[in-house]
């Protein structure tokens, strides 16, 4: 048993949950609780402190999600092994110092939180996966149950209504979009992409050999009217545009499917953080508006890690086979263990429990750096896994060196757009920062340097 003074006092405002979570937090951020130490069981804690086991279940869940804590299966909780990067003593790296991530608080975005991951469902999943029978020529469609499983969680979670002919196993929704043009699409062939957005698709394209056309978006996302007559496949995001955040609203979507019927052209949506939304339930997905122009493109990356591996691409019947053809003459395929892991976790379930869990997780997060970023103007912070501080292009890239010198790790929307910036911020990613303390430390930075900046 721990011995520290850990006191609950009814009488008071807080939660008595709340109470013991700062009071654990304390004693593991000063070191009076070590990594690797063993904490006593809900049932035991609650009966030393007089109180329900609900109240230290509460506060270990809390802790738990903030990374502080870890679970050993059959072992007990656990202590995590966090790092508190403090302010640097010395001076400052030169400028163009080579960037190391090691003892930096990361704020770039694109990674999702994997400290909640390792729970007994993974680890089954993975152990049950590691026997399924392997097989010398796999289907370039991907296994036939995950394919099924898949269909069922897109019409679920986002409004897709498909069968499992109309399911692709990919390697994440970039490894999609790349089979999808080196099906339909030949060298020199026009295809427009978010101006700012997701430069991972940009480099598939252009290493296609296709003509880059920029099309500029606003805060609701893609601009529409804008686009033009001779593209054969237009990239975007509707449903959380990458990375300034907006929404493409329904008449813009009809919009868009009225303009590719019109040209002739595809849709490829990358429904990159679809599932987590904050101000309202997630959006439906643009597929389900028109199935026959839209294809669908869904990855683990944001949802568990981009170690697993696997994502899906939905599209029309003929097109899917054309697609699997093209990927077998290809010798591109999708590893069956980590397919055969996604399935199991998706028809027990666990996929969906855990991406509730996340949806909690990322709320808190996401309300941490509104509070910490207070006073400065964000954007897209009511989806996904970060939020845009607007500022100028210049402002932008002076704030995010400086923050290098104090030891945080920002992106900024210059390296987003392919010709000159139209728009100029700071991206600030909260799933790669390891708990709520590392983050508020990162945000805290970030505000002060801003109000140094305008003091001047």
């Amino acid at each position: 048993m721990i011995d520290l003074p850990l006191v609950v006092d009814r009488g008071r405002g807080e939660p008595m949950s709340a109470q013991l979570v700062g009071q654990l937090r304390a004693a593991m951020r000063e070191g009076r609780l070590a990594a690797g130490e063993r904490l006593p069981s809900s049932r035991a804690l609650a009966g030393v402190l007089g109180v329900s086991r609900t109240v230290v279940t509460e506060a270990y869940e809390q802790l738990y999600a903030e990374g502080w804590l870890e679970g050993r299966h059959g072992s007990g909780t656990f202590v995590s092994a966090i790092t508190v990067v403090p302010e640097p003593a010395g001076p400052a790296p030169a400028p163009g110092a080579a960037e190391d991530a090691a003892g930096m608080v990361d704020l770039r975005p694109g990674v999702p939180w994997i400290g909640a991951l390792d729970t007994p469902a993974w680890r089954r999943a993975w152990r049950l996966a590691a026997t399924v029978e392997r097989v010398s020529r796999p289907d370039p469609h991907g296994l036939p149950g995950l394919r099924a499983a898949l269909a069922d969680h897109v019409r679920r979670g986002r409004g897709v209504a498909c069968t499992a002919e109309r399911v692709l196993v990919t390697r994440g929704a970039t490894n999609g979009l790349d089979m999808l043009a080196a099906t339909v699409l030949r060298p020199g062939d026009r295809v427009g992409v978010e101006e700012p957005g997701y430069t991972g698709a940009k480099a598939v394209l252009a290493g296609r050999g296709l003509t880059l056309v920029p099309c500029p978006v606003d805060e609701h996302g893609l601009v529409v009217d804008a686009l033009p007559g001779d593209l054969r496949l237009v990239y975007t995001t509707p449903s959380h545009q990458y990375p300034l955040g907006g929404v493409l609203p329904v008449p813009r979507r009809q919009a868009l499917l009225a303009w590719a019927r019109r040209t002739g052209a595809l849709v490829a949506e990358d429904d990159y953080d679809g599932e987590f939304r904050y101000d309202v339930a997630p959006l439906p997905a643009l597929y389900g508006l028109d199935p026959e122009v839209v294809v669908y493109l869904g990855t683990t990356s944001k949802i568990l890690t981009s170690d697993v591996g696997v994502g899906w691409l939905v599209a029309r019947p003929d097109l899917v086979t054309a697609i699997a053809h093209r990927r077998r003459d290809l010798n591109d395929r999708t590893a069956v263990v980590p397919q055969e892991a996604m399935r199991l976790l998706l028809e027990r379930g666990d996929l969906d429990r855990y991406v509730r869990r996340m949806r909690a997780e990322y709320a808190r997060r996401r309300a941490a750096v509104a509070e910490a970023l207070g006073g400065l103007r964000l954007r897209g912070d009511t989806a996904g896994l970060h939020v845009v501080v607007e500022t100028s292009p210049e402002e932008a890239a002076r704030l995010a060196e400086a923050a290098r010198r104090r030891g945080v790790l920002v992106d900024t929307l210059r390296r987003h757009h392919a010709g000159p910036e139209r728009a100029g911020g700071l991206i600030i990613g909260y799933g790669a920062a390891a708990n709520l303390t590392e983050l508020r430390r990162g945000c805290a930075v970030i505000r002060g340097l801003a109000a140094e900046r305008r003091d001047r």
